[in-house]
């Protein structure tokens, strides 16, 4: 049996090796996509953002219970910042779902962002891929928690949860223009605070204002994630959204959107580096010197170096 089949069959170790040769990127990882790609497309992809301290980890780690509950498989992707020392995962959100580590039928992987931004690192969907193929029911993708910048989990996933919290001064900062449209489903979380139900109300209060609301509107729910308080609703709200989108042929519209941004983000990255693939260092440079030095503007050094490339 090949590794490739052991991860069709769901073996732990198997999907643990592919989705490392997957993070590393060139043409082996591009082989393994190749195989496993066919296979995906059945997995309930869902997204949780929001700003840092907001309760993310721990509210993926009661959903991930509640989605067990019902026997379901779970994969879960946690986009850590990233160390400055090893390059690698700042493992804090592994460390907060420790209780499930011992359920067969949860897969926790922690990535890095390695200086990506959009609160995803570059090869999240290729690593969702590997766990889609797998077979896993529910895979859920949790941003590192920048901030307004972490849109990009809306073209991951089927249905993005935004989180936030009462009592940060601006309750809600988290959600501003951005993070605000791409929410399905908002959660207040920490919700025994006082100004839980403040919060409720200014949120509500900006989405009446969006001009842009669709068929369907966010539902707000409050939880306290380390209770467990709110769970089982947020669930149905999730599992609501995913019937509409079906319902509605928005799922398939979803899915298309997914694949034009994935291409989008694929050929970026190809172009550029066949485009720095043999410029010589040395006139890469200069140039950079002469853009410091106010001698060339950085438009007119790309074309430069453009230029030099196709002679």
């Amino acid at each position: 049996m090949t590794q490739i089949d052991e991860v069709l069959a769901g073996n732990r170790r198997a999907i643990a090796r592919t989705i490392t040769r997957v993070e590393r990127g060139g043409r082996e990882a591009h082989t393994v996509l190749a195989q496993l790609y066919p296979q995906t497309g059945h997995a309930q992809l869902i997204g949780v953002t929001g700003a840092p301290g907001t309760g993310k980890s721990t509210l993926v780690n009661r959903l991930a219970k509640a989605y067990r509950d019902q026997d379901r498989t779970v994969g879960i992707v946690a986009v850590d910042p990233t160390s400055p020392f090893s390059g690698g995962a700042i493992l804090g959100d592994r460390v907060r779902m420790h209780s499930l580590s011992g359920d067969d039928g949860v897969f926790i992987r922690s990535m890095a962002t390695r200086g990506s931004l959009g609160g995803l690192a570059r090869t999240t969907r290729d690593v969702v891929a590997v766990l889609d193929a797998a077979g896993f029911d529910v895979v859920f993708v949790e941003t590192v928690g920048a901030g307004q910048s972490e849109v990009e989990i809306a073209d991951a996933a089927h249905t993005t949860l935004v989180v936030t919290v009462p009592g940060l001064g601006d309750d809600i900062q988290a959600v501003k223009a951005g993070i605000l449209e791409i929410a399905d489903v908002f959660v207040i979380n920490k919700a025994d605070h006082p100004n839980a139900d403040q919060t409720v109300v200014q949120l509500r209060t900006m989405l009446n204002m969006d001009p842009h609301m669709g068929d369907w509107r966010p539902p707000i729910l409050k939880t306290i994630a380390t209770a467990g308080d709110g769970v089982p609703e947020l669930v149905d709200a999730i599992e609501e959204h995913y019937v509409h989108l079906a319902s509605t042929g928005e799922k398939a519209q979803r899915d298309r959107a997914r694949a034009r941004s994935e291409v989008l983000d694929i050929l970026r990255h190809t172009l550029l580096s066949r485009a720095l693939d043999g410029l010589p260092q040395a006139e890469f440079e200069r140039v950079i010197d002469r853009v410091g030095e106010r001698e060339m503007d950085p438009y007119a050094a790309v074309e430069k170096l453009l230029k030099q490339k196709v002679a």
